[in-house]
């Protein structure tokens, strides 16, 4: 099985700055509106950039039709589409395709039906702006690039070595 269909959208020099504090979440979705698709066997995911202020949508896979049990090589390619990604929201997902991405540190987050991928990102940014979970706070320490003023920062608080 492979990848039938990939857009990436092109990014202007702000939002690649954006990118840089962003979290890369994947939402399993038909209509890039609803989370409404089985992991293993989702068509399509959208793949938005979210910080606690601001999401943006940078792109949109889809797969052949697939069926949910018996086709395990389906997970990998989908797997390797989400490298880089923080989560994936679906409605359902096996217990293999949930030790993959674990063990590609992405974590799976099962959602009710009906679930708007734009009130799950509401939701995601509320988390943020609160104090994340585990998971999350996990996620935004192993993204975020180290602050290059780190070293300086702790000499004015004075730090000697």
């Amino acid at each position: 099985m492979s990848l039938k269909r990939r857009i990436h959208l092109v990014q202007s020099p702000e939002e690649k700055k954006f990118m840089e504090t962003a979290l890369k979440i994947a939402f399993a979705t038909t209509d890039m509106e609803i989370v409404n698709q089985h992991f293993g066997s989702a068509k399509s995911f959208a793949i938005y950039a979210v910080d606690q202020d601001q999401a943006q949508l940078l792109e949109a896979a889809e797969f052949g039709v697939l069926n949910q049990d018996g086709n395990e090589d389906k997970l990998s390619v989908k797997i390797e589409l989400l490298n880089g990604c923080a989560a994936v929201y679906c409605q359902a997902i096996g217990a293999s395709a949930i030790n993959q991405l674990l063990a590609k540190n992405i974590q799976p987050v099962k959602v009710h039906e009906g679930s708007k991928i734009i009130d799950l990102i509401t939701d995601l940014q509320n988390e943020i702006k609160a104090g994340p979970s585990s998971w999350l706070a996990k996620a935004i320490n192993q993204y975020k690039t180290p602050d290059p003023d780190r070293f300086k920062k702790m000499e004015d608080e004075g730090w000697d070595e």
